[in-house]
């Protein structure tokens, strides 16, 4: 799988990360093999095994055996004996593990029937390599148009030239057996080198073509599948999955592979559960098994009576049970079919700790306690200490403050308190602007002997 900081370049190299085909992330190749015994000694006279994994294009490898004892590691190019001529390849992998992977793939452990590198790649066919896989595209489009006006029932998926430019492999896919002898004989004409036809099927198309799935990543078989098993409805059944041909198919237009993964698990799950054969009697009816809930552990029944509408309902698997073994002694229950399962309430934590609350939205807002006022400097005023007569000076010369006003006695029944009387002009000049530069009073405080007299109390 090609990591972040990179991409493949047209030899299959990346581009950009300058580490020449071997990077920290098992490299940016399809189908790449991490070598975790890269750095591990062998054991004292024990000597490196001498088969060596090459890579070509898109998906397709091959073992060779090292006669020459190259120092060969991941990403170096070589070139290897090929039938007529010599291929390029890129070593994908070396030592202990090429042989767990020939013994994967059911191939002999020995070497000697394998074929040979050859050599290091020199600079002369690496430039004949890229000349020749230039020219790929061309010869896929043309013999696309040349299997149309053939009329066969086939389709070209991919070109693959040889590294010595002499051989050209066309992949196809077909249904059916195709003749293809005289279409092989045109495309030599065409394209003046020797052409072999080699079928493949659409899973192995995908591969080659590769994509991003409906899971959002790579294709599976383009990047570490290499077997495909077979896969059946019965797997979409087991995980009680809707049979929706339009979401079971991938790209290749067969069922996804990704359906064997978690096969096992719901099987061994379904085992402990009651068979989905057994039928409910109860006295609301004949309960006939729908589906199977193995994440909330839960069985759905239908039941239907004359009369009545079908209900469909979900019981846990120790309730069937004790059904199952209710209706063994000849007993049929009675269950609540409109039961309703209590939803709940998912309470949201926030991603974050306020710590200082700063980052609050209202700490800008000020708190003020209802009949209190702040003057200047932030103190309210009721709670300012006094500190002997105060002076104020305006019209009338130097005056005190006033003194504490008397108690008021209680009002004597039956009197009316008349009206208050109106408040006389404010006085002119510069005792209110004095009165504002220094901020001792307020515009609602009057001094005394600023307007007429209050009346007396009762």
């Amino acid at each position: 799988m090609a990591c972040t900081g990179c991409s493949s370049g047209v030899d299959g190299k990346p581009a950009g990360c300058k580490s020449n085909g071997y990077c920290s992330s098992s490299g940016c190749n399809k189908l790449g093999v991490f070598d975790w015994l890269t750095g591990v000694p062998l054991p004292n006279g024990q000597q490196p095994f001498d088969g060596v994994e090459v890579r070509f294009k898109n998906t397709r490898k091959a073992y060779y055996r090292n006669a020459g004892g190259l120092q060969l590691m991941q990403g170096d190019l070589v070139a290897v004996d090929a039938v007529p001529g010599h291929d390029i390849g890129m070593v994908s992998l070396t030592g202990e593990l090429v042989r767990a992977q020939m013994e994967r793939k059911k191939m002999s452990g020995e070497t000697y029937d394998l074929r040979k590198v050859l050599h290091m790649a020199t600079q002369e066919e690496i430039d004949r390599w890229h000349v020749a896989r230039k020219k790929e595209d061309d010869t896929l489009f043309a013999s696309r148009a040349m299997v149309r006006d053939a009329r066969l029932d086939m389709k070209v998926t991919d070109v693959e030239y040889q590294g010595d430019g002499t051989k050209a492999i066309v992949y196809y896919t077909a249904e059916d057996r195709i003749d293809f002898r005289g279409i092989v004989r045109t495309m030599s004409d065409r394209f003046q080198v020797r052409v072999e036809m080699k079928q493949i099927g659409v899973r192995q198309e995908a591969g080659r073509i590769g994509g991003i799935g409906s899971c959002g990543r790579e294709l599976c078989c383009s990047t570490w599948l290499t077997d495909f098993r077979s896969v059946t409805t019965s797997a979409a059944r087991y995980q009680q999955l809707a049979l929706n041909p339009q979401k079971l198919a991938g790209q290749c237009g067969k069922l996804k592979c990704c359906l064997n993964y978690e096969l096992d698990m719901y099987i061994e799950a379904i085992k402990s559960y009651p068979s989905q054969n057994a039928k409910l009697k109860t006295q609301q009816g004949v309960g006939a098994h729908m589906k199977t809930d193995i994440f909330s552990g839960k069985m759905w029944y239908g039941f239907k009576r004359p009369g009545e509408p079908f209900v469909t309902a979900g019981f846990p698997i120790e309730t069937v049970r004790e059904i199952l073994a209710q209706n063994k002694e000849g007993i049929e229950p009675e269950v609540d079919l409109n039961m309703v399962d209590e939803v709940k309430e998912v309470v949201k934590t926030p991603d974050y700790e306020n710590v200082v609350g700063q980052d609050d939205l209202t700490r800008f807002d000020s708190k003020i306690k209802s009949g209190k006022k702040r003057g200047r400097g932030g103190r309210d005023r009721k709670d300012k200490p006094r500190s002997g007569p105060k002076q104020a000076q305006g019209e009338g010369g130097p005056r005190t403050e006033k003194s504490a006003r008397p108690p008021r006695g209680p009002r004597p029944e039956g009197q009316q308190v008349g009206p208050r009387p109106e408040k006389g002009p404010r006085p002119e000049g510069g005792d209110r602007s004095r009165r504002r530069k220094r901020g001792g009073r307020r515009s609602g405080d009057r001094p005394a002997g600023d307007g007429p007299p209050k009346p007396p109390a009762a």
